[in-house]
């Protein structure tokens, strides 16, 4: 572990000893940039606390008396982090060499560049794209830019709604600025409301095309799990709610009602509609705690409603058709 650490690397972990020897050995071969590394452990029961500590001894280990999920245990991790830049990578991951120099020079805070995301690629296959960066739906989902396509569509570096919480950087103090990501989300969606906050204090978010990360691709959650389908459709609620500035969220309503009346018959007839409902209960039940901190997000955003409507897609049919035949397929070959 460097003690001038320029970017401090935080990895959040829950049961994936299997993945950590790739992923810390590439982190640990990053060039020209000082780094140090924090790895959250989320009270696993496999091992990973002892396996760690004597396997990479460099890398500073936090061990979590309970499972806080991705938003909490990043949370922990960026509290212990010391550089003036944290990037944020999932356990599961292996990172280009250049991952961190490339992905750093993206960040550009003269012209308001401060959150940046990477090429995330498929490990089984890296000409296939996982993620070029997050977009947001006018109808308050979400979904990953150039999911499944080939990595010929996203070799162009550009600005888009959100980073990618699987690989991604941003200066220390926005992150702080931010307050971090909403830990009551748990995992899903955290790191779109995490973009959407920073976008609302007049942050940009830019995707950084040569900046490569290999990705397996939702090991601990699962692509179609119960848990997933849960925390997806919970946290959609929860980050339309929160951040939609009040002339947007008027105007998109009937919208976001069909999309979610479509959810539900998607849902219905993957054989998932419990989990999906038991979200719609617990994103009620949860509404004034959403409403709090909508007031909260909405007083201090510095940014018009006029100024997001151009980063928000209005395709959600097509797109979210799209991306849920790729995951399907994957699902469906196991990998």
């Amino acid at each position: 572990m460097t003690s001038d650490a320029l970017i401090s690397v935080v990895i959040v972990t829950w049961n994936g000893r299997q993945y950590l020897d790739a992923c810390l050995t590439a982190v640990a071969a990053q060039v020209s940039v000082r780094t140090e590394t924090i790895l959250v452990d989320n009270a696993s029961t496999d091992g990973t606390v002892e396996y760690v500590r004597e396997r990479f001894p460099s890398v500073k280990v936090v061990g979590l008396p309970e499972n806080r999920g991705f938003a909490g245990g990043n949370n922990a991790g960026v509290r212990e982090a010391r550089g003036e830049f944290v990037a944020l990578l999932n356990n599961d991951t292996v990172p280009e060499p250049t991952w961190l120099q490339t992905l750093l020079s993206g960040i550009d805070e003269q012209a308001g560049i401060a959150l940046v995301t990477s090429r995330i690629v498929y490990m089984h296959d890296p000409r296939l794209i996982d993620s070029a960066g997050d977009s947001l739906l006018s109808s308050g989902g979400a979904f990953k830019r150039f999911h499944g396509a080939s990595v010929d569509m996203a070799r162009e570096s550009t600005e888009v709604f959100g980073v990618c919480g699987a690989a991604c950087l941003m200066p220390k103090r926005v992150f702080d600025e931010l307050g971090g990501f909403d830990e009551d989300f748990f995992a899903s969606h955290e790191d779109v409301d995490l973009s959407y906050r920073a976008r609302l204090l007049g942050y940009r978010c830019f995707y950084v095309a040569d900046a490569v990360v290999r990705h397996h691709g939702s090991v601990t959650i699962g692509r179609i799990s119960d848990f997933a389908v849960f925390h997806g459709q919970r946290n959609l609620e929860w980050l339309y709610l929160k951040n939609t500035p009040p002339s947007l969220l008027l105007t998109t309503l009937p919208s976001h009602a069909i999309y979610v009346a479509a959810a539900a018959v998607h849902f219905a007839r993957a054989g998932a509609f419990g989990p999906f409902l038991r979200a719609k209960i617990a994103a009620l039940a949860g509404l004034p705690g959403a409403l709090r901190k909508r007031s909260q997000v909405q007083r201090t955003r510095r940014v018009e409603a006029a100024q997001l409507r151009p980063l928000l897609e209005t395709r959600w049919l097509s797109t979210k058709l799209r991306e849920k035949r790729f995951d399907a397929e994957l699902a469906g070959s196991g990998r």
